[in-house]
């Protein structure tokens, strides 16, 4: 038995944005999201992609018979309002019932419903199936890197229109070649840093310039979108940068804390070598070992 865990809202959010060419959460095996409320209440409205959960003839939770529960790299569980593993709840009684099944920590997340959907409306859906297509043309959001504030992305979604809506982003760092947000001015305040990706470009000397100006609207409210081409490696090194900058990480703490929002994050190894020059600038030494695996 795997046991249960609590998760945020984030989390979950973060969990169904990743994606490569396709967005993850259309693999038939990444994650099984299921709503544990009553079956009205799922009707009403639920979160994308989730399922209502299934019970017997005396309203005992069961194991979805078409969800193969133990090969999920994700099972998250929630109901309308959960906030802790003690107690009774919809949330922890389906979640305890996976769990039996389940290889993985089965997750509850943490406020349910009602917070995630207060957070993030915009995944609020009456939809109950899709199919393979549909949840392939489903686009991915940025990934939420410090909650509300701070996301983490790709071109198309730094273009997006209802992208920005949503999550109320009023600036953006575009860390490429082109000026690919030029034509987003007015409303929006953009830093354009033009920088390749390669193992030869200079991003070490503007980390500082962009790190105050990330900060600077941090602090007045402003959401910050930072993107790069695919979303991969320029942005992921200003970000982790900017972590070292403006919450005192080590160059290894805020590596961790970025690949757990973004799994498929990669700064080349030019950039690293230059995330461990800043190590020793904002810290006053290197601390992390850049030869090891992780980075």
């Amino acid at each position: 038995m795997a046991g249960t865990v609590l998760c945020e809202p984030y989390e979950l959010y973060n969990i169904l944005n990743q994606y490569t060419h396709f967005p993850k959460r259309a693999q038939l095996n990444y994650i099984c999201l299921i709503d544990a409320r009553q079956k009205q209440h799922y009707n009403d409205s639920h979160i994308i992609t989730a399922k209502n959960a299934k019970r017997d003839s005396e309203g005992a939770f069961m194991i979805p018979q078409t969800v193969e529960v133990d090969c999920m790299q994700y099972i998250v569980v929630y109901d309308s309002d959960t906030t802790c593993l003690q107690g009774l709840g919809e949330a922890i009684e389906c979640a305890d019932v996976l769990a039996k099944s389940s290889f993985c920590p089965v997750y509850i997340m943490k406020g349910g419903y009602r917070k995630f959907s207060a957070l993030y409306p915009f995944f609020r859906t009456t939809k109950t199936m899709y199919t393979i297509r549909e949840l392939e043309d489903l686009k991915p959001y940025p990934v939420e890197i410090l909650a509300g504030l701070l996301f983490m992305g790709d071109s198309k979604q730094a273009t997006d229109h209802h992208i920005l809506e949503h999550l109320k982003i009023t600036t953006m760092v575009n860390i490429s070649q082109s000026n690919i947000l030029e034509f987003e001015q007015g409303n929006h305040a953009i830093l354009n840093i033009h920088i390749t990706d390669s193992v030869m470009a200079d991003i070490y000397t503007s980390l500082e310039r962009i790190c105050t100006f990330i900060g600077s609207r941090l602090n007045v409210g402003y959401p910050v979108l930072i993107c790069s081409t695919h979303g991969i490696s320029r942005c992921s090194t200003v970000t982790i940068a900017f972590l070292m900058h403006h919450l005192k990480y080590t160059l290894e703490e805020a590596w961790e804390y970025v690949v757990k929002r973004k799994t498929n994050m990669r700064p080349n190894r030019g950039f690293v070598q230059q995330l461990s020059d800043w190590e020793l600038h904002t810290t006053g030494k290197r601390l992390a070992d850049i030869s090891e695996p992780n980075f």
